[in-house]
């Protein structure tokens, strides 16, 4: 019997401004529907952002618009689903394009699988990770919070994704309610490893892979040199 193969194609794009991401998201999104561009993952970092789901909870944001702007951050508005997150610098995130369809995945089973992939990662540096209690989205240490998720999914074929803390700086968690669940704390892989990290970009490729495993992708095309990419979608 002949194994299915299946190829992802991988973004590898270090620091990127999030409207530039978003805007790549919502031109690959449109290839993946036409069938111009096979499955394809972004990883990438960004600088200080904010961002509100779709359910728009202003409310969980802490500080005044003009107080971000003078602690060099960002606050953007998105149609994902989840609550407020905070983007930044040591900070691991993945945005899927894929076709759920062609793996045959429901919403729920995608999210799931997406917290397996944090946990995957988490556990390679003995952390245990844990799916979060009802009405607690992403991935969990204990009763602090490692890994977000924030999915749009559109005709089948998704975007946003998912942010797994390496080593940010966590004072910026304590301008929001972070994914609106009060009283709760955040961690990172750095607090809650005692094994030595490896460099970012090794973390960033790991993540990937464990994405890659838990959806079945057994060919990893990558690409390094995406900058020029990001460029077409300024302005």
């Amino acid at each position: 019997m002949r194994l299915l193969c299946r190829s992802l194609e991988v973004l590898k794009m270090g620091s990127v401004n999030y409207l530039d991401a978003l805007k790549l998201q919502e031109k690959l999104v449109s290839d993946r529907k036409l069938g111009k561009i096979s499955d394809t993952i972004l990883s990438l970092q960004h600088p200080p952002t904010y961002t509100l789901g779709k359910r728009r909870t202003d409310h969980n944001l802490l500080v005044s618009k003009d107080e971000l702007q003078s602690m060099g951050a960002e606050l953007h508005y998105t149609e994902r689903g989840g609550d407020i997150t905070f983007h930044g610098p040591h900070q691991a995130i993945l945005y899927p394009i894929i076709s759920l369809k062609d793996i045959g995945f429901g919403a729920r089973k995608y999210v799931e699988n997406l917290e397996l992939t944090m946990i995957e990662l988490a556990s390679l540096y003995g952390v245990k990770a844990r799916v979060g209690s009802k009405c607690e989205t992403g991935v969990w240490v204990g009763e602090k919070k490692i890994g977000a998720i924030g999915v749009r999914i559109s005709s089948g074929v998704t975007s946003h994704g998912l942010a797994f803390n390496i080593d940010p700086d966590l004072n910026y968690f304590k301008h929001i309610v972070p994914c609106g669940i009060a009283n709760k704390g955040v961690t990172s892989l750095r607090r809650e490893t005692k094994l030595e990290l490896p460099s970012e970009e090794v973390l960033h490729e790991q993540l990937v892979s464990s994405f890659a495993k838990s959806f079945g992708f057994t060919n990893l095309m990558w690409k390094e040199n995406v900058a020029d990419i990001v460029g077409n979608f300024r302005n």
